[in-house]
């Protein structure tokens, strides 16, 4: 089915008003969400909301504590999330980095005691909004095996990248693994065999069935005891003849500036105790290199050779970005596409919080 993003936004602030979130963090929780959504990543989307609701319940998440900043330097921020959702503190951070690249041309923000904070791309954007260049990561549960594990250690940890360009700017927002694990979660609602090398077992043996997949990358990233084993593979795919370590290394770069950098948990230790993910955020000001506009101009000229490149029969040569930004056009126009399980569960979560679920267009 498909909602109105407008409609669906109306439901998310009500219902994280009913949570105990308070207006504008309402507001912000909610945008996050459409904008997945509209930008055709449903697995970062409303689809995530149940999982929120839950963490709300068992105390993971504190809507009414503030994430506070604990130290900063002109081009430095140190912020605690408090036990607050990663959506908020990420964007106060960014705020912040923001503010100290325009003034000394590069601000570096980290976010310790964090969660889920959505789509990385959407404080890259941030930045891009403000005329800079914008990085966002973050580390998450456990659910990657190294190259040649069978136990899952680090996490999906994506990383977003925004420079400027016409007619919408480069845009990289992905994970470090071959997928994010949301995409396992809406496979399985879907009950789509997935199509690639995404998930493999304990013994190493790529899985197709959604559901197992999401019973092993479930086991790994919410069990503190014995693993089943297995998990997301690393950018690369299963095999390291096919270069496998080059993902492991992206996701262990991420470790170091996300959960080391913080003094949080790394992704393999969040499992432990309190669920504490950690975020870096990174902008700087472009016209410190140079004119603005000459930048944005050669950055467009090299997308589109490559975007001209000859290609194979029936397909496309895009870049990141494309993508992203053709969806959030059509699903304004269409509306965003809601899986019927998540609609079971958003129209269950109306039914206690009395509160009007979005209807299909």
């Amino acid at each position: 089915m498909r909602v109105k993003a407008t409609v669906e936004r109306t439901y998310l602030e009500a219902v994280f008003d009913k949570l105990g979130f308070s207006k504008q963090d309402s507001h912000l929780l909610a945008d996050t969400l459409v904008d997945a959504d509209l930008r055709g990543i449903s697995s970062h989307g409303i689809q995530r909301l149940a999982w929120y609701r839950r963490m709300i319940k068992d105390g993971t998440i504190i809507p009414t504590k503030q994430p506070k900043v604990l130290r900063e330097l002109p081009g430095t921020v140190l912020v605690d999330a408090n036990q607050n959702m990663g959506q908020i503190a990420a964007h106060l951070a960014m705020n912040k980095v923001i503010e100290k690249a325009k003034k000394v041309g590069v601000g570096i923000g980290v976010v310790r005691n964090s969660n889920h904070f959505g789509i990385a791309g959407y404080y890259a954007r941030q930045a891009l909004n403000a005329g800079l260049v914008g990085i966002a990561l973050t580390n998450t549960r456990p659910l990657v095996v190294p190259t040649n594990a069978t136990q899952a250690f680090l996490g999906s940890n994506a990383f977003a990248f925004g420079f400027p360009a016409s007619p919408h700017p480069f845009m990289f927002d992905g994970a470090t693994a071959a997928v994010a694990g949301g995409k396992i979660q809406v496979a399985d609602k879907k009950g789509q065999e997935l199509p690639g090398e995404w998930v493999v077992d304990k013994n190493r043996d790529v899985v197709k069935d959604p559901k197992e997949a999401e019973d092993i990358l479930a086991t790994a990233a919410f069990s503190a005891g014995p693993q089943k084993g297995g998990g997301l593979v690393t950018l690369g795919g299963n095999k390291e003849v096919n270069a496998n370590y080059k993902g492991m290394g992206n996701s262990i770069v991420v470790e170091l500036l996300t959960g080391i950098l913080a003094q949080g948990s790394i992704s393999a230790d969040t499992v432990k105790g309190k669920h504490d993910f950690s975020q870096f955020l990174f902008a700087f000001d472009p016209a410190f290199f140079g004119d603005p506009e000459t930048l944005k101009k050669d950055a467009t000229a090299m997308l589109n050779r490559i975007r001209g490149l000859k290609h194979v029969p029936g397909k496309q040569t895009w870049v990141p970005g494309d993508r992203e930004y053709r969806y959030l056009k059509e699903n304004q126009q269409n509306g965003v596409a809601v899986d019927d399980k998540t609609y079971e569960e958003i129209t269950a979560i109306g039914k206690e919080l009395s509160i009007e679920v979005p209807q299909s267009i």
